[in-house]
């Protein structure tokens, strides 16, 4: 039995016009790629990029040991801001669902507030604004806190969608059995809800993992920041920031395939519920 992506509910499955189409524009794309790539690589050629004074220090350990560490601050700062914003996220989900109406109003506009400002004003504000009041922060902190807050108001409406997706029946048929709205909530809605968005929520851990490269301007030790370091050290800016953008570009694949699994296998856990 064939089990659909989130990819196959969201979008209809192309006809063979329309197949052939994409095959025709992804070979456009692949030849202007790798045409534009050729002609970058003679550019690095020319102004002598490739020069081993560029790349020599790759060959040390100390350095991989170096970008490890700040990688490592990196992913730390990620999944802490991941953590703190699905938290905030739940808890305006849960105001903007209740029937007050003066939490809902309050949640809403805390919800379009942090969706609608840049992450880098909030990191300004921790950096500059917070000190000011006598509040002490790691620069850890200034960076993890900013980004979780930024996130928190996209996190808060992919939970609400996924309460939504839940069919209202299951509500129903809940509620006739006796349990409360708390108890529905919890132990038949949430449940639920969340095997419909951890897709999306994996797709904001990356956006919190790329919004973790601000984190030069509050001088914490992350991979960006222990980046800089080594191109001050050595003088090599191409080859530093190739090498740091294949890093981020690899975490970000390994972070799609888990969605992509993630989604898979729960896709498949339904279907076999059903079919049983």
């Amino acid at each position: 039995m064939k089990t659909n992506s989130i990819r196959d509910m969201l979008y209809e499955e192309p006809g063979p016009k329309t197949r052939r189409q994409i095959r025709i524009f992804t070979v456009l794309a692949l030849v202007l790629l790798a045409a534009l790539t050729a002609v970058v690589i003679r550019q690095f050629a020319v102004t002598g990029q490739f020069n081993s004074r560029y790349w020599y220090f790759f060959g040390k350990m100390t350095t991989w040991r170096f970008l490890g560490e700040g990688l490592l601050t990196t992913i730390k700062a990620a999944l802490a801001g991941a953590v703190i914003a699905f938290v905030l996220g739940f808890f305006l989900m849960r105001g903007k669902l209740r029937r007050n109406k003066i939490l809902n109003v309050v949640s809403t506009c805390l919800i379009e507030f942090t969706r609608g400002v840049p992450t880098l004003l909030f990191i300004y504000f921790f950096f500059l604004v917070v000190p000011q009041t006598g509040i002490k922060m790691s620069a850890f902190w200034k960076i993890t806190l900013p980004c979780a807050i930024s996130a928190c108001g996209v996190v808060a409406e992919a939970l609400r969608s996924g309460v939504n997706a839940v069919p209202y029946g299951q509500t129903e048929a809940a509620l006739s059995l006796g349990l409360t709205e708390t108890r529905l909530f919890y132990k038949v809605v949430f449940p639920q809800a969340i095997r419909f968005v951890i897709p999306t929520l994996i797709a904001e851990l990356v956006i919190v993992l790329k919004d973790t490269t601000f984190a030069y301007i509050v001088t914490c030790a992350d991979l960006m920041q222990n980046a800089k370091v080594l191109i001050s050290n050595y003088d090599a800016m191409l080859s530093v920031y190739l090498v740091v953008a294949v890093i981020y570009i690899l975490i970000n694949y390994f972070l799609n395939k888990l969605s992509d699994r993630l989604a898979l296998s729960l896709q498949t856990e339904t279907a076999g519920r059903t079919a049983v």
